[in-house]
């Protein structure tokens, strides 16, 4: 076993250019810190899964996956619990694929190939279903909640107090004036430091939260209203409009 519970079978597979391996994550149940030699597709067939590079975070619903290229540091969750599914690629066995993590799409042929992979195949199945698997490959439209935390410490005091209570409505006015400064700095530092102003920047937090209530069974509407939404259409269209689905199809393979 490798030292974050991954057979090292599938880290370094024998034959082919990709294996799959399956892990049940827990509520709270979290692999630090950790590199693999192979490329790394990361998708969870229920549930969601958290994947941190840095001080970047995707949220990953069954829509959505995510290519971790072969070397980079990462974290992995699931929230709050996850069937989690993940392709290890060989770089030297692969087409030319992304420098950087990047959010994929997890269509049903996708999440069929990945069953399929998992099974007993012969050399010759195998090499077929694969390349298939990398025509299929598509980087999703729209990122999946994808979130960067802020360094600075007045962006950052205010990212924590949102992720604390997301349906907090004070403007960025009011947010400036708590942590010391003004509407203007703490702008420009949202978007210096998370590439997104502070607007974009809460709604993807709560769309954030908002994955985690729906994968715990949550309804769309109570969901809506605990991350701060006063209609469930206004969630809808803000949801839809950072996963590229609705929050009923988030959830459907």
């Amino acid at each position: 076993m490798s030292r974050y519970g991954h057979p090292v079978e599938w880290v370094e597979p024998p034959l082919g250019a990709a294996l799959v391996g399956r892990f049940l994550l827990g509520r709270g149940a979290r692999y630090g810190t950790h590199t693999h030699p192979t490329h790394q597709l990361a998708w969870a067939r229920s549930g969601v899964l958290t994947i941190g590079v840095g001080d970047t975070t995707w949220v990953l619903p069954p829509s959505r996956a995510l290519f971790v290229p072969a070397g980079v540091p990462h974290t992995t969750a699931g929230a709050p619990a996850a069937d989690m599914h993940s392709l290890y690629l060989r770089p030297d066995r692969c087409p030319p694929l992304w420098s950087a993590p990047t959010v994929l799409a997890a269509p049903p042929m996708f999440t069929a190939l990945v069953g399929h992979l998992g099974g007993s195949l012969s050399d010759d199945a195998r090499g077929r279903a694969e390349s298939v698997l990398f025509d299929v490959l598509t980087p999703a439209p729209v990122a999946s909640a994808e979130l960067t935390w802020p360094r600075d410490d007045r962006p950052r005091r205010v990212a924590n107090g949102l992720a604390a209570d997301p349906s907090d409505n004070r403007d960025a006015a009011a947010w400036a004036r708590a942590v010391g400064t003004s509407e203007r700095t703490l702008s420009r530092l949202f978007v210096a430091e998370t590439g997104v102003g502070f607007g974009r920047w809460r709604t993807r937090l709560r769309v954030r939260a908002a994955l985690e209530l729906l994968a715990g069974g949550t309804p769309v509407a109570v969901a809506g209203r605990q991350v701060g939404y006063a209609t469930t259409s206004a969630f809808i269209a803000a949801f839809r409009r950072e996963t590229g689905v609705t929050p009923s199809r988030c959830f459907s393979s």
